[in-house]
């Protein structure tokens, strides 16, 4: 089974995990943001006259903290979880609706949205899903092509 494709379960689920690209976009912005916070305890601890080892631990735990966070969003973190009943979304802000089983599913489509391609699931009373497919790991094809038969039953 190859890392980008999803990763299917006993229940015959299949979740679909954050694309790689995003994945380093947000390790590198949370190693700026440590870095900024290294340098800003630097100062205070200069000017307290506190020992080095203060800034040294934080930054540590820190950049555990950030190859932890990658880690698990790269491995275990899904977008995307579809199964039988219906599915979920997560990580991903302004998704609308979270989750639904497919008997609330009218249509699903492509558009785009904000320049993004994603793929809008609208159900019965009017609400809507969007998932931006560039966020997926894996072929965004086989993703709508799984999603459709789903929703086919």
């Amino acid at each position: 089974m190859s890392r980008l494709n999803p990763r299917v379960d006993q229940e015959n689920a299949a979740e679909y995990r954050l694309a790689p690209t995003v994945v380093l976009r947000s390790a590198g912005a949370a190693l700026v943001l440590l870095a900024v916070a290294v340098l800003v305890l630097s100062v205070v601890t200069a000017l307290a006259d506190w020992s080095v080892v203060v800034v040294a631990v934080f930054a540590g735990l820190g950049l555990l903290g950030v190859v932890g966070g990658a880690w698990w969003a790269a491995k275990r973190a899904y977008v995307v979880r579809l199964d039988s009943l219906g599915y979920e979304v997560r990580l991903v802000r302004g998704a609308g609706v979270k989750r639904a089983r497919w008997a609330d599913v009218a249509q699903a489509s492509t558009a785009e949205v904000r320049g993004q391609p994603c793929v809008v699931l609208a159900l019965r009373d009017g609400r809507t899903t969007t998932v931006p497919v560039g966020v997926l790991a894996g072929d965004r094809d086989e993703f709508v092509t799984r999603l459709r038969a789903l929703l086919r039953g």
